[in-house]
């Protein structure tokens, strides 16, 4: 059942060939957090496996994620009169995302430590980073949840869920094409405002999301700003202009406009599906069932994600169009056209569950096919015996 080869034999021989290269300029990360990391790391166990602690945070967060949902499925809890999310599930999010930060940040240091870098360990790293980040953004929507007057609708839950996905994957579109991972900035400093959040919130009460914050502004709205400004003036710009200074220098990997744009088709495709379908939901699906539906755009995006970073990091070219896209045109067709009034949330409920399973067993016979082939194993520091 897990042993299908979704790695071909070309970007198998690239693995291979592959080294790491990164860029960090972030003076969050590079001042301060980095000199944290680098004493934590020393407390590890060198017996333990670096891919280890990247799970570890993994099953943290959406251990968290899976708390809140059964506090606050519909996103409501944190309205006044109903019943709150207790102020304990805050201080165990806000833990929980610092643990899963911390392990996220040390496992590469861990590696090095251990002598064991691999390819393998890379892309489990970045391959649960594009999951965790719809995850992230999903939990921390419980802190202000579907209020009026003092919260955001459904609506703009999904629209920050997207632009928050779409930086994500500027990056690795950039070393698609440059060769080099520029670490985004917005990366620490969300990380360290949703530890404050969660913190403030298990001390202070939901209460405190109640007033205006800033100039007659709610904190949601400065969030909102934050996440759009970061976006649209920060990744987006730094991102063009990375590309095109190795256009100047002549290190640019793809020769044509259309080869670089590429791996932005099916991502695009997949937004602008999903956009259709929520525009169009004679049920106002998004808003009646915003948990599911988030659910969904964050699993389908890791899967389309997980394929260009496969591609970027054995520089081969990637797919134009994601096989999961299809049955996605179709529901949003249908659902467009009035076919599947009645069948809608069937129909979200069936394509959730085909997207998650179809992303579980892509990432799990991927990792089980690289183990095999760089002959090491995915949670322990021994090597495989040869076959």
């Amino acid at each position: 059942m897990f042993n299908y080869n979704y790695v071909t034999s070309q970007q198998l021989a690239g693995f291979d060939k592959y080294k790491y290269n990164a860029v960090d300029t972030n003076p969050l990360s590079v001042y301060v957090m980095q000199h944290l990391w680098n004493r934590i790391v020393k407390v590890v166990p060198l017996w333990i496996a670096p891919n280890l602690l990247t799970f570890t945070g993994f099953l943290l967060i959406l251990i968290n994620y899976f708390l809140l949902s059964f506090y606050d499925w519909n996103y409501t809890a944190s309205g006044p009169g109903s019943q709150h999310v207790p102020d304990w599930v805050w201080t165990v999010s806000g833990l929980a995302t610092f643990s899963a930060y911390a392990l996220d940040s040390i496992d590469g240091k861990h590696a090095r430590r251990t002598m064991s870098s691999s390819p393998l360990g890379e892309l489990f790293d970045h391959g649960l980073d594009s999951w965790a980040t719809s995850l992230f953004s999903l939990s921390l929507f419980s802190v202000f949840g579907i209020v009026e007057g003092s919260g955001i609708s459904s609506y703009t839950f999904y629209c920050a869920l997207c632009i928050v996905l779409l930086t994500f994957i500027l990056s690795h579109w950039e070393k698609y094409n440059t060769g080099v991972l520029f670490l985004p900035w917005g990366y620490d400093i969300s990380q360290v405002t949703l530890i404050v959040v969660y913190l403030l919130t298990a001390i202070s009460g939901i209460e405190v999301w109640y007033k205006p914050f800033f100039f007659g502004y709610f904190f949601t709205d400065v969030l909102i700003a934050m996440v759009i400004g970061c976006s649209a003036f920060l990744s987006i710009p730094q991102t063009l202009y990375n590309i095109y200074l190795a256009h100047r220098r002549g290190t640019l990997l793809r020769n044509s406009l259309y080869e670089g744009l590429l791996p932005l088709l099916s991502p695009s495709l997949l937004f602008i599906l999903l956009t259709i379908w929520v525009m169009t939901s004679p049920s106002d699906i998004v808003t009646h069932n915003p948990r599911i539906f988030c659910w969904m755009t964050g699993v389908a995006f890791s899967n389309v994600t997980c394929r260009l970073i496969i591609c970027q990091m054995t520089d081969t070219r990637t797919e134009a169009f994601h096989w999961l896209l299809l049955p996605l045109a179709g529901i949003s067709g249908g659902v467009a056209t009035g076919v599947l009034v009645q069948s809608e949330f069937l129909c979200l409920v069936a394509y959730s569950s085909l997207v998650t399973g179809a992303h579980v067993h892509y990432g799990v016979c991927v990792v089980k096919q690289l183990s095999k082939h760089l002959n090491i194993y995915i949670f322990s520091l021994d090597k495989r015996h040869q076959e």
